[in-house]
């Protein structure tokens, strides 16, 4: 076999393992069990977090939250698929809550690459959804037309969103996106801008292979037990 052949399904061989690695995470349901055996009456909120995201002005947001008295129970589902999101937020920051506007389906693969635009009258939206660059990667563009600072674009997954930084023209937002799944307790909403250097009550959540359930119990001392659901 000459090399160019040998070249050639080495490529193949490398093609057929990522398309399989992708068709095991995308509509694989995960769900995450928060259990409060704390005193404490308050919001348990789940966002993700990567300190490694090569992404200017990236802001974390909380992604699910809802309210929770103690010995309550509250079970949260989602599947790995990703979407552009954006919305007019104003000056972004901790605190401001983010509704978004709109929500477009994406891959990792395919349907990688989207651009906002203002076409009208302070009209924003998402236009030229396409594959474009690198597989792995999400591609955000902001055209000419997009003002400084008032809006805020990025990515959610189950269509919430999960990461924005504030919209500008001219600009390439590139999103290589790896799950790294938080909880905290205390006083939240869904799509609040959270300061994720500042929240102390928290803990990792890790789901070792083939586990797609996940129990996080507050205990009354207010420290975490993690662990496989039971």
């Amino acid at each position: 076999m000459n090399r160019s052949m040998q070249a050639v399904r080495a490529a193949l061989g490398v093609l057929l393992i990522v398309s399989v690695a992708f068709a095991l995470c995308y509509g694989t349901e995960y769900t995450l069990i928060f259990k409060n055996e704390s005193s404490n009456l308050g919001d348990v909120c789940v966002y993700q977090h990567d300190p490694d995201m090569a992404v200017q002005d990236v802001m974390s947001l909380a992604w699910f939250a809802k309210g929770a008295a103690p010995t309550t129970t509250v079970t949260f589902t989602w599947s790995i698929d990703y979407c552009f999101v954006w919305d007019e937020t104003g000056v972004l920051k901790p605190g401001v809550v983010f509704e978004a506007a709109q929500v477009w389906d994406a891959d990792l693969q395919n349907l990688n690459c989207v651009t906002l635009t203002v076409p009208k009258d302070g009209i924003y939206t998402f236009t030229d959804l396409k594959h474009c660059g690198n597989a792995g990667n999400l591609y955000i563009f902001g055209d000419r037309t997009v003002p400084v600072r008032q809006a805020a674009v990025g990515i959610g997954m189950a269509g919430k969103p999960t990461h924005v930084a504030p919209a500008q023209p001219n600009f390439e937002w590139v999103y290589t996106p790896k799950p790294l799944y938080w909880i905290t307790f205390g006083d939240f909403e869904p799509g609040v801008i959270l300061d994720v250097e500042t929240i102390s009550l928290k803990a990792a959540i890790h789901f070792p292979p083939n586990v797609y359930s996940m129990t996080a119990i507050l205990n009354a001392d207010n420290t975490w037990t993690i662990q496989p659901t039971q």
